[in-house]
């Protein structure tokens, strides 16, 4: 028998032992609020009950993992969940602990907001040092945060500081990050702790979520246990697949009843004495190791304890004829129906996926596709040449942010035109329609939009600049435009115009935009002279590369 084949029979005979009833049995939940943190925090040590019918997933339950305070959204659910997707016993949540955090000592990325936090000891500045990079690294990867970050804390190092900002300096930094709200909302949250709550933050997950706007479930655990050293779990994309892999749950993890047993997990799982370091190793885990498509099983540190590990193995096993007969693993085996936490029928296990089975998300809703028309105006300037910008609505998609003159799509040229003219004289007055030239396009993708831009542009050459335009707009200079509130989408615009003014043809690189470049065909002379050099210049760099390397 090989050692692979001894370990895993052994596991399988320990594992059909039945098991005794753990812990003091079921607790009362508590009547308050206050009381419901202090239940938590004395349980945070005790053992998983052997509740099976709802353990781990609803906190009212008495065999729910301790301090796991019921969300008021969340719907109560009776369903039955089988043991093979617990942690059934302190042993296991301690040697799970144990190699997380052991791993997360050595392997931990150096990142300023950890700097931060574990620098400063003011309760509220430290908080406010998490909340700022919690609310920049929801939806953005790390690499991007981490300018936005520096120089968001350079400009506004406390609370106070972000208070007394305005709406147009917050997106002004914020311009590029995307999700601009989160921006906004952060401002406003700053606003409240320092006009209401005398510049002190909430203290515990249940409050910073229930007084600030815009912080979530996850957000207000992470502020809490990270600042705070609140024992509470968080669970984010990278928290919810390292969990489903671990404990072999391939049912959608956004669902409310797969979401509520991961909750239930996080918290089980969490360290009272380091939450703060454990859930941000176990975000570590899943953004480094336990990554979407190409996991690195073989560096992770948790790997013995993961079900969706010993499933590979045992599929491997099978395949080889190396098992026969019944499995030498456990499985999952529910009482009634079928399992709720298990890969869909409708997708049984891939045998080329690997651990990549768990989970297996729903397909995402396409984004609705829109279209518009955008005008860059051009006037000359004392400075050099200006743009017009309009500021967008307090309200809705890019709320607050300044955009070239833009209206929605029209089904013919001609109306197109129209209606993006009468936009510009709105802003701007009287305007030669002959000079309206159509350029090219630029598509850009929000979170739940694909929009469209049909770019023209129109330059005011031998008239008098406008020098008074109505509130919600202003004439910028090129300089002035690239530091504004403005989108992503708004600079790709402007990159299209001005690869399209008369003597330049810029190619720079960007991602879905097209734009027509007229450029005179080479003489047949020149033509076979270009060829010639660009044959040998190929070559010389071909050389020079590999000569590096």
């Amino acid at each position: 028998m090989t050692p692979l084949v001894s370990r895993l029979s052994r596991l399988w005979a320990i594992m059909r032992k039945p098991r005794a009833a753990v812990g003091s049995g079921h607790r009362k939940q508590a009547a308050s609020q206050e009381g419901r943190q202090k239940h938590a925090k004395n349980n945070s040590q005790a053992k998983p009950s052997a509740c099976d019918a709802c353990a781990g997933m609803i906190a009212e339950c008495p065999g729910a993992p301790a301090g796991l305070a019921r969300q008021p959204e969340e719907v109560v659910l009776q369903a039955s969940v089988s043991s093979y997707h617990l942690f059934r016993d302190v042993a296991e949540v301690t040697a799970f602990r144990g190699s997380l955090l052991s791993w997360y000592d050595q392997e931990k990325r150096d990142l300023p907001w950890r700097r931060r936090a574990e620098d400063e000891m003011d309760l509220d500045r430290r908080a406010y040092a998490v909340w700022v990079s919690e609310v920049m690294l929801q939806q953005t990867q790390v690499a991007t945060v981490i300018n936005y970050y520096t120089g968001w804390m350079q400009k506004w190092p406390t609370l106070q500081d972000l208070a007394s900002a305005s709406l147009e300096e917050v997106n002004q930094l914020w311009a590029g990050l995307g999700y601009y709200s989160r921006g906004r909302r952060l401002q406003e949250g700053a606003r409240k702790v320092v006009e209401e709550l005398g510049g002190h933050m909430p203290r515990t997950a249940e409050t910073l979520q229930q007084l600030l706007p815009g912080v979530g479930r996850y957000t207000a655990g992470a502020i809490a246990s990270i600042a705070f050293g609140q024992a509470t779990g968080v669970v984010d994309g990278n928290v919810a697949r390292v969990l489903c892999r671990v404990r072999a749950i391939g049912a959608d993890p956004s669902s409310t009843l797969v979401s509520q047993q991961l909750w239930g997990l996080a918290q089980q799982l969490v360290d009272p004495a380091r939450p703060g370091d454990f859930n941000q190793a176990a975000m570590e885990l899943g953004a480094t190791v336990c990554t979407p498509q190409r996991p690195l099983c073989s560096q992770c540190p948790v790997e013995s304890l993961c079900r969706a590990r010993q499933r590979v193995e045992q599929e491997q096993l099978l395949a080889s004829g190396s098992l026969s007969g019944s499995p030498d693993v456990e499985e999952c085996a529910p009482n009634t129906g079928h399992c709720h936490l298990c890969l869909p029928p409708s997708e049984p296990w891939d045998q080329t996926l690997g651990v990549v089975n768990f989970p297996r998300k729903a397909s995402r809703k396409p984004p609705r596709e829109e279209s518009s028309a955008t005008c860059v105006l051009e006037q000359p300037g004392a400075l050099g040449a200006q743009i017009l910008l309009v500021q967008r609505p307090n309200s809705g998609l890019l709320a607050g942010l300044w955009e070239f003159p833009s209206v929605t799509w029209e089904p013919s040229e001609q109306l197109q035109r129209k209606a993006l003219l009468q936009e510009l004289q709105r802003w701007a007055g009287p305007l030669p329609a002959t000079h309206l030239r159509h350029l090219g396009e630029v598509v850009h993708t929000f979170s739940h939009i694909k929009l469209t831009y049909q770019v023209y542009g129109l330059a005011l050459e031998g008239q008098t600049p406008v020098t008074t335009v109505p509130p919600g707009a202003r004439w910028l200079t090129q300089e002035e435009f690239h530091t504004a509130a403005v989108s992503t989408a708004m600079k790709k615009v402007f990159r299209v115009y001005q690869g399209q003014q008369p003597g330049t043809c810029m190619g720079s690189k960007r991602s879905q935009v097209s734009s027509p470049c007229s450029r005179k065909k080479p003489r047949m002379g020149q033509q076979v002279l270009d060829n010639f050099f660009r044959s040998h210049i190929s070559t010389d760099a071909h050389s020079l590369n590999s000569a590096a390397q």
